[in-house]
C-alpha cells in the first residue's frame, strides 16, 4: 500500500514545498484518497479554476483549507514546508544562545564562521550543521532559499556587508543584521548606490531583534529569536506591529515527529487527527496533527485537555467500528457554560478530521 506521508517526508527532505490533498467521498461509505502536488514543479496546468484558487489560498495562508468539492465529497489541502531553517553567520557569544533558542523552537539550525575555534560542535552541540568556512565562499554550500531564516552577527563590519550582499537579492523570510543605527545605515546607504532598491533594504531588520533592553548576549539572543517568531508566526518583524497581528502560519503547528511516524510502516492500526479549521481562542491552529493509536497510546497533541480527550475516546471507536480508509469529522467547542465547567481555558472552537 503506498505511504503518501513516507513520499512527503522525502520530499520535504529535498527542499520541496508540497500539498497534500485528501479527498473524502461519501459516495460509497466514508472513503479516502490522498494526492501530493510538488509546489516546485508546474502542478496546476490539470485543476480546474476553483480548486487552483483553493489551493493557492491555502498556501498563501500556510494553513489548511477543507473545501466542499460536490455534496458527496470534501478536499481537505494542507501546504507542507521544508523544515524551517535558521542559518547564523557569526559565532560568538550571541551565537551561542541563539542557536540554543532556535533549536529549541523548532529549527534546523547552521552556524558559519571562518574561525575554527568558533565554529565546531562542541560550542554549538544543538546545531543541524556547523561549517568553518570564509563568509565569501560558503554560500556555495548552503544555498539560501525563501523559506530561510537569516541572522548575520559577525564578528566584523566588513563581513556582515559580504553575508548581506549575497542574501540580499534572495528574499529570506526573515533577514537580520547586528550593529548600530549609524553603522546599519551606512550599510544601507552604500547598498542604495550599488543599486539595491529601498523597498529591499528595508526588509533588513537591523539593528537585529526586539527593542527590550537586552544588553547581556543571552538578552540579545531573547530579542533576535523573539523576532524570528514574529515573523514566523505574525508575517511581520515590527514590534509594535505585533501588538494587533493576527496569526497567520502553522508551522510549528505541524510537529515534524507527527508525520515521521506516519512514514513509518506500523502494524497496530492508529487514526490520524487533524485540526481542519478553528474559530475564536483555540490551543492549537489549523493544521496541528496527532496520532492516536487502539491501545490509547498518542503522539502530538491538538491542545490536551478535555477537548483532545473527547477526540481521543471518538478516534478508538472509529478504530474499531470501521475498516481502514474511512473518516469522520467532529466539532470541539470550547466556548460557553459547559467548556468553562470543564476547565477549558480557551474560548473556541476546533474543527478536526479523524483518519483511519
Amino acid at each position: 500500500m503506498r505511504n503518501t506521508y513516507g513520499e512527503l517526508i522525502n520530499e520535504l527532505k529535498d527542499n520541496h514545498s508540497m500539498v497534500m490533498m485528501t479527498r473524502l467521498s461519501s459516495k460509497r461509505g466514508k472513503k479516502i484518497e490522498k494526492i501530493l502536488l510538488d509546489l516546485n514543479k508546474d502542478y496546476l496546468l490539470d485543476i480546474d479554476e476553483d480548486m487552483k484558487n483553493a489551493i493557492n489560498k491555502a498556501i498563501d495562508k500556510k494553513t489548511p483549507e477543507l473545501i466542499i468539492h460536490n455534496d458527496e465529497e470534501q478536499i481537505l489541502i494542507e501546504p507542507f514546508f521544508p523544515e524551517a531553517r535558521l542559518i547564523i553567520f557569526g559565532g560568538g557569544n550571541i551565537s551561542e544562545h541563539l542557536v540554543d533558542l532556535g533549536a529549541k523552537i523548532g529549527f534546523k539550525v547552521t552556524v558559519v564562521d571562518d574561525r575554527l575555534s568558533y565554529a565546531n560542535k562542541e560550542r554549538f552541540p544543538l546545531a543541524t550543521e556547523v561549517i568553518c568556512e570564509s563568509f565569501e565562499n560558503v554560500f556555495e554550500q548552503i544555498n539560501v532559499n525563501q523559506n530561510d531564516y537569516v541572522a548575520i552577527v559577525t564578528r566584523g563590519h566588513k563581513y556582515d556587508k559580504e553575508c548581506l550582499r549575497a542574501v540580499l537579492n534572495i528574499k529570506p523570510e526573515y533577514l537580520g543584521m547586528i550593529g548600530s543605527k549609524r553603522r546599519v545605515q551606512g550599510i544601507k546607504d552604500q547598498f542604495k548606490e550599488e543599486g539595491y532598491s529601498a523597498e529591499l533594504l528595508d526588509k533588513i531588520c537591523s539593528p537585529i531583534g526586539f527593542r527590550i533592553g537586552g544588553i547581556t548576549p543571552l538578552e540579545i539572543a531573547i530579542s533576535i529569536i523573539s523576532q524570528i517568531i514574529a515573523q514566523k508566526r505574525l508575517g511581520i518583524s515590527d514590534m509594535i506591529a505585533c501588538a494587533n497581528a493576527k496569526k497567520r502560519t502553522n508551522y510549528s503547528d505541524m510537529d515534524i515527529k507527527v508525520l515521521e511516524n506516519l512514514a513509518k510502516e506500523d502494524e497496530e492500526r492508529r487514526a490520524i487527527v487533524t485540526v481542519t479549521s478553528t474559530k475564536g481562542s483555540t490551543p492549537r491552529g489549523a493544521g496541528a496533527k496527532m496520532i492516536i493509536w487502539q491501545n490509547g497510546k498518542t503522539l502530538g497533541s491538538i491542545g490536551g485537555g478535555c477537548s483532545e480527550g473527547e477526540v481521543i475516546l471518538a478516534a478508538r471507536d472509529l478504530i474499531e467500528e470501521v475498516e481502514e480508509g474511512s473518516f469522520m469529522t467532529m466539532q470541539v467547542d470550547m466556548t460557553g457554560d459547559v467548556a468553562e465547567d470543564e476547565g477549558m481555558v480557551c474560548g473556541g472552537i476546533m474543527n478536526v478530521l479523524i483518519e483511519v
